[in-house]
């Protein structure tokens, strides 16, 4: 028997979980708001001892260090499960993204699993982006040139 793409989409839309938004919203705003309060509490407390610049690189390296653990044993996914997109402050994401990988892979032993797929998911993230300001810095070395 076959089903049409519209007779389809009627019957996953009304078989479909109605996903409460203001909720999930709210969640992910204030559990991403606690990240980057969070955040900020660290590099004021960095700020007594390093400079700015310096105090600004250990938050991120210390943002980076909790999420890969957290990930490594299997609390923030819990933790965005309520929060959705409110880990995905890029950092925090992005560490997930590449230790979440490295978790999954780590069956397959250290070479070839967990080297070969760390970077599953960040490495295009990686490609592209590098690409993207290779292609901007070159446009913006012409309009420099020109201007």
């Amino acid at each position: 028997m076959k089903i049409g793409d519209k007779n389809y989409e009627k019957y996953a839309e009304g078989r479909a979980k109605k996903s409460p938004c203001a909720k999930n919203c709210t969640k992910a705003f204030l559990i991403g708001g606690a990240i980057c309060c969070a955040a900020q509490g660290l590099r004021d407390l960095y700020m007594l001892h390093y400079s700015e610049k310096d105090a600004g690189a250990l938050v991120s390296v210390t943002l980076i260090f909790i999420t890969a653990l957290l990930t490594g044993i299997g609390v923030f996914d819990s933790i965005a499960k309520h929060a959705g997109a409110g880990t995905l402050v890029p950092i925090t994401g992005f560490a997930n993204a590449v230790a979440s990988c490295a978790v999954d892979a780590k069956s397959e032993g250290f070479v070839l699993g967990v080297g070969a797929k760390i970077f599953a998911v960040a490495g295009p993230v990686i490609l592209y982006g590098t690409a993207a300001g290779a292609v901007y810095g070159v446009i913006y070395y012409f309009c420099r040139l020109f201007v």
